[in-house]
């Protein structure tokens, strides 16, 4: 049975990397993570890893690129799952 998502569970996954935690209080879907939470680069690469392990998917790089908001971040980890 395939793991349904979390938000609680991928916002614990993000807070760690936040550098804007003011943006964090106010997250809504479209909360960016390089803009609005200004989580660079490389971190955002170690949030998609954790994401992996947390709900047992692979995430390809064209659907990593896509993961720059919680919104598409989820759309991507159900694809994923759904697709298991």
């Amino acid at each position: 049975m395939s793991k349904e998502i979390n938000i609680e569970e991928l916002k614990s996954i993000i807070e760690p990397y936040v550098q804007n935690k003011e943006n964090w209080d106010n997250l809504t879907d479209e909360t960016d993570f390089i803009n609005d939470l200004e989580i660079n680069s490389a971190n955002l690469v170690d949030i998609v890893l954790d994401i992996e392990d947390a709900f047992e998917i692979e995430i390809d790089n064209e659907s990593m690129e896509q993961m720059l908001t919680i919104k598409s971040s989820i759309t991507v980890i159900k694809d994923k799952i759904n697709n298991k």
